[in-house]
């Protein structure tokens, strides 16, 4: 009941952000505050929601940690993209032709990636690896909420079946990761927002099969799919999914350093069923 309430919730804000952002059009302006404004609520919506619900505070979502989650996190996120982009330029696949008409598009897009960043992480890393570790542990629930948060996008208009799996493999992955190793979702939102405001803000490129953004940059994939990513994206490209592969697996490595990994209890499951038999007779 409790991952219904949550997950319903989330869906609600996720939702009502979405509106805001497209009501706001192309003024960067109205879409910078809307999606600001949508992030801001969104946490606070999970934060009810999570003590109403569970009884307890809120560590994943600690205030103290909040600052330095999202700077670091944000860091990550340019610097990994711009070594991905950087990488798949060398190889042919992103030209660059000078800098954009309109460089404030830029702007309007903080609002946007940081209201689709905070919702998703919430929903997918919050919500739904949360719930689903408890009942399986660590790795069962990471492989699946990464299928799920790769099979989401292929809703996109520009969708691909491996694009989405690239998306689960190294986005996916990579983000559930970085909260397994800080069992904080401040490094994740960071993260996820740095990478995707580098890929559409600075590097001007598609966003999960979700069109080309305009931003800084003046530029347009090139050759090979494989290396561009094609229609869908770099985040279809090898380069992003051995970058997120390899960070994946650091962030598990320092997960187990840090004793964050939850086996699956199977005696404590057999318990659980055995006395749930009981009860139904």
């Amino acid at each position: 009941m409790r991952f219904f309430v949550q997950l319903v919730a989330v869906l609600a804000v996720s939702f009502a952000a979405g509106l805001a952002v497209t009501a706001a059009g192309d003024n960067v302006w109205l879409s910078l505050v809307a999606g600001v404004a949508a992030a801001v609520l969104a946490v606070l919506v999970y934060s009810w929601t999570v003590r109403l619900t569970e009884k307890r505070e809120v560590t994943e979502l600690s205030a103290p940690a909040a600052a330095s989650g999202l700077v670091r996190g944000t860091l990550l996120g340019l610097v990994l993209f711009s070594a991905v982009i950087g990488n798949i330029a060398v190889n042919g696949g992103y030209r660059i032709h000078g800098l954009n008409d309109h460089p404030t598009d830029a702007i309007g897009l903080i609002g946007f990636m940081a209201g689709a960043a905070v919702t998703e992480e919430l929903l997918y890393r919050g919500v739904l690896f949360r719930h689903v570790e408890r009942l399986t542990g660590t790795w069962l629930a990471l492989t699946l909420s990464a299928l799920v948060f790769g099979a989401s996008h292929l809703l996109n208009d520009n969708a691909t079946l491996w694009g989405a799996l690239c998306v689960a493999m190294a986005g996916g992955g990579m983000l559930t990761s970085a909260y397994i190793a800080t069992r904080s979702l401040w490094l994740p939102i960071g993260l996820h927002f740095g990478w995707n405001y580098a890929q559409s803000a600075i590097f001007s490129s598609e966003v999960s099969g979700n069109g080309a953004n305009e931003g800084l940059l003046d530029a347009e994939p090139t050759g090979n799919a494989w290396i561009s990513g094609g229609q869908f994206g770099p985040e279809a490209s090898l380069s992003t999914l051995i970058a997120g592969v390899l960070v994946t697996a650091a962030f598990l490595w320092l997960a187990r350093r840090r004793g964050h990994l939850v086996p699956m209890r199977r005696k404590d499951r057999a318990a659980e069923v055995a006395a749930a038999s009981t009860l139904a007779r």
